[in-house]
């Protein structure tokens, strides 16, 4: 029990303090779980990372929930993810709360969407950079765009990922892969680790089917989380449009709150992916924010238990490589598509609101400008301007 505590308290330390995105978020474990508490060795710490990068969901809190497996067993990578988390879901919850309670229509509203066009164009520059090497990766993002932009429907972007994953399978075998590090002891059997890849699975599959069949509110909630958090690859602005498609093309949520929100998560510590949270709290209040946080990282905590057994025989075969690239450049494609609608289309609506977006551009890209202090600076001209 000692050990479980001593676990969420460091994570609830990092959940209080990680600010920047899931790269600053890894730096930020680094140099608390292996260079000052010595948890894990730096070899350990780079297979959880590298195996982060390979599943789909948000790469930092599954970092941090296979630590705290290792430190802690199941237990210990359950406490750890509630540790990290748990600051950012308050915080937008509350903030969720008090928009419904002063209304959406005020200036600093305006000036949090603004904010989001800039964040989500850095995020589509930075993302193109490392997942679109070639010409072959970038005509997938391209197709990716299009498509989604023309079938505008709440499968479009999971359609869109299942396919590019299985053209990256065939045409993006990546055979150069460095050979594998000392495997690491997980403290769970290979027996576990299927059954928690089985119920990955059942639910991914089951939900929809069972959801269509029973019109139940909190059913169908669960089952447009759970999807978006089993699909989301590249990082955890990609949960952008997949929310979005679930929730505001369904009418579910209005796109202005939907937008608001999404700008006010840049300004809190940890996980992008409580968003959720967020988006919770408006359709349902507090139940609705406890349920979509828990669907919404469901499928990472069982990818990431399941798969860590697995992982350095998993990681040997090149056609699962080439799939999560071709995944990862559909992911930008459908990010831009989501960048020009709804973001810039029903946000920028005059010369002026162009203006303001390019210059937070420019803080971010060339000043390196933090994107929680550019919320609160996109707050402060939204008052002045708005």
């Amino acid at each position: 029990m000692r050990r479980l505590w001593g676990i969420f308290l460091v994570s609830l330390k990092l959940g209080c303090t990680s600010f920047g995105g899931p790269t600053a978020h890894l730096g930020y474990f680094q140099n608390e779980y292996v260079q000052k508490r010595k948890w894990l060795s730096d070899n350990e710490y780079s297979q959880l990372v590298g195996l982060s990068q390979f599943l789909p969901g948000p790469a930092s809190s599954q970092v941090g929930m296979g630590i705290g497996l290792l430190r802690g067993g199941l237990l210990g990578s359950i406490v750890s993810f509630i540790g990290f988390t748990l600051p950012s879901v308050l915080l937008l919850m509350a903030f969720a709360y008090f928009s419904a309670h002063i209304g959406m229509d005020m200036g600093w509203i305006h000036g949090l969407k603004l904010v989001a066009v800039a964040i989500v164009a850095q995020a589509i520059f930075d993302m193109s950079k490392k997942l679109i090497p070639s010409l072959r990766h970038f005509i997938i993002a391209l197709l990716a765009l299009v498509v989604v932009l023309l079938w505008v429907h709440p499968l479009a972007q999971v359609t869109t990922i299942l396919v590019a994953s299985f053209i990256g399978y065939l045409f993006f075998k990546m055979t150069n892969q460095r050979d594998d590090p000392k495997e690491t002891m997980v403290p769970i059997s290979k027996t576990t680790g299927v059954c928690f890849l089985a119920l990955f699975v059942i639910l991914l599959v089951g939900l929809p089917i069972v959801s269509s069949l029973i019109q139940y509110k909190w059913l169908t909630m669960i089952e447009k989380f759970y999807l978006s958090g089993a699909l989301v690859f590249g990082g955890g602005h990609v949960v952008l449009p997949l929310l979005e498609a679930q929730f505001v093309q369904s009418g579910l949520m209005s796109s202005s709150d939907f937008l608001a929100g999404y700008g006010m998560t840049q300004a809190v510590p940890g996980p992008l992916f409580t968003f959720a949270s967020y988006i919770g709290m408006v359709i349902a209040g507090v139940p609705g924010a406890i349920i979509a946080t828990i669907a919404i990282f469901l499928p990472a905590f069982l990818l990431m238990v399941g798969v860590m057994p697995f992982w350095l025989t998993l990681n040997r075969f090149a056609g699962l490589r080439g799939a999560m690239a071709g995944a990862n450049a559909a992911v930008v494609g459908i990010l831009a598509a989501a960048f020009i609608h709804p973001i810039v289309t029903q946000t920028t609506q005059n010369g002026l609101d162009i203006v303001i977006a390019a210059v937070f551009l420019w803080c971010l890209t060339r000043w390196k400008i933090q994107p929680y202090l550019l919320v609160l600076i996109g707050i402060c001209v939204g008052f002045v301007c708005y």
